[in-house]
């Protein structure tokens, strides 16, 4: 028996973030592209920290180039899909963020 694929699910059809995060998870199947966003998301937070230490301002769009570079090379270079940033982006980076916790806590391999 043939399996025909499924249709691609569109982000903005979620109705609460519960329901996203499962979805989400799938868009980062790759464990580079999980890789990349950890470490764009670690370099963010350094950029922040740096901001506040010594009050330049200028780290703040460093850390969001690194963030979301890390991330939309993880995406099309690895994972070969468009980031659901584009069409959920709240969603996307509340993502961004409980992915790290459950990568820190070892609930999502690295």
């Amino acid at each position: 028996m043939t399996t025909t694929p499924s249709a691609p699910v569109d982000p903005r059809s979620f109705q609460s973030f519960a329901e996203f995060y499962p979805f989400y998870l799938t868009e980062h199947s790759n464990v580079t592209c999980r890789r990349l966003h950890f470490l764009g998301s670690s370099l963010a937070l350094s950029c922040v920290a740096l901001t506040v230490v010594t009050g330049q301002w200028g780290f703040i769009p460093l850390g969001l180039l690194f963030g979301y570079g890390c991330a939309w090379i993880g995406h099309f270079v690895f994972e070969k899909n468009k980031p659901a940033s584009f069409k959920r982006p709240l969603y996307s980076f509340m993502g961004d963020w409980v992915m790290y916790k459950d990568i820190l806590i070892g609930k999502v391999k690295l």
